[in-house]
Parts: C-alpha cells; structure tokens; sequence
C-alpha cells in the first residue's frame, strides 16, 4: 500500500477541524494510540497499540516533491503483549510515542490531528493511493487541505514523531 503525506505543526486543533469540516470532512474517530519503534536495518517498524486493538505497521518514506510517499505493510496482531516482548527481545525498543488522534476523512484523504506527549500538537495528512494508482492525482485534494489550514511549505515536518522526541 501506499500513501502521499505531510505533517506540520498544529497552531489550533479546534480551528483545523472546523476549517476541515467546511471542506467536507468528517469526524471518524477519536484515537488513543502507543506506538512502540524498533531497530531495523531499513524503514520503520512500530507496533501499534489503539482503542483495543494492535496492528504492526512497517514503511518507508521516499520524498515526492514538498510531500512525502511511503509504502507501507499492516499486519493485524492477535497476542500484542507477546509480540510486544518478542519484537523487543529480538530488535530492541527504540522509542515509544503516545498520541491522542482525531481522524477526519473525505474521499481517500485521511486528516490527523494529534496531540502528542511530550512534543505537542501537530496536524498529519495522508492521501490513501490505491494499488496502480498514480499519487499525482491526489496531490491537488492534500495541496488543497494544506492550504485550508494554512500550512506553508517551511511548516512541513520530514520526520517521525518518535525522531522529534529524541530531539527533544
């Protein structure tokens, strides 16, 4: 799977989402998601821990212009405190990101708006691109959310939250 994203730093949650909303998108889903890093020799792999279910989830990033392309592989976990312990012994932990996620949607088009322990509030957008689809033609509905919430091109973040964290 695959997806072209951006994410930047959020000046207001409650404004982002009534900007999102007058452009027709849609409150899905309050979010509590863990999400725990692991060493590997390329890409990012992160167990995922949200509102009662795990997911592992591993990807890479590629640049694509002022937005990012990542593919990515999501694989459902049925024993995460296992997995958790078996990932851990065998690739090491390398950070653990806490987040609160309001997710909005319209059409493939996927808005976060997080707030993240210990970083802050920070808003993520993610066009889904279908299998043989080109990411080009989603670049005008992510430009145009971009532009609704008045993110400009030096605003844009090109790293995860867990490498802010470290930073921090």
């Amino acid at each position: 799977m695959k997806n072209l994203e951006a994410k930047f730093r959020l000046l207001n949650h409650a404004e982002a989402e009534a900007r999102a909303t007058a452009l027709g998108y849609m409150r899905r889903a309050i979010l509590n998601q863990r999400d725990t890093f692991f060493r590997v020799a390329n890409g990012k792999l992160k167990l995922r821990e949200e509102n009662g279910s795990t997911v592992l989830i591993f990807y890479r990033r590629i640049e694509s212009g002022s937005l990012m392309l990542s593919d990515y592989e999501i694989v459902p976990v049925a024993d995460p405190a296992r997995a958790l312990r078996v990932l851990e012994d065998a690739l090491g932990a390398i950070a653990t990101v806490e987040k609160v996620r309001t997710l909005m949607t319209r059409d493939n088009v996927r808005l976060h708006l997080d707030r993240v322990a210990n970083l802050g509030e920070f808003g993520e957008i993610e066009a889904v691109i279908a299998d043989g689809d080109d990411p080009e033609r989603s670049r005008g509905a992510v430009d145009e959310i971009i532009a609704a919430l008045g993110v400009g091109q030096a605003d844009l973040i090109d790293v995860s939250y867990f490498e802010m964290l470290g930073k921090a």
